[in-house]
């Protein structure tokens, strides 16, 4: 008895270990949530892309919305949808379109919408 009890604490000790191992995002990356106030949504980011102009608008827009905040997560104000075409975007091809601001963007995707 004693010793299957002792099996399941170490399961249950490897699992909550292997939980947080998921949520320390790698080295050269950090965490961003995006969404709405009710629920936001977790995505692992290059900190490279933290100096784009389109994340500083991003980042304005974080303070305007949420203040200045030192301690908690980083929750941008955007969409889901909006965040993985842009996400999608600067991976293909960051050189061509790491310049683009938000407004860009947001023209960029409002197009891609367009029916002809």
């Amino acid at each position: 008895m004693k010793e299957t009890n002792m099996i399941r604490k170490i399961v249950r000790l490897k699992q909550l270990v292997q939980r947080w191992r998921r949520r320390i995002p790698p080295g050269g990356s950090l965490a961003v949530y995006v969404g709405d106030e009710h629920e936001h949504r977790r995505f692992v980011i290059p900190t490279r892309f933290i100096n784009l102009p389109v994340f500083a608008s991003l980042l304005n827009k974080a303070e305007e919305a949420f203040g200045f905040q030192t301690t908690g997560r980083l929750v941008l104000p955007c969409d889901v949808v909006f965040f993985e075409k842009l996400l999608n975007a600067l991976e293909r091809n960051e050189r061509r379109f790491g310049a683009l601001d938000l407004d860009d963007f947001t023209e960029m995707f409002s197009e891609s919408l367009t029916v002809d």
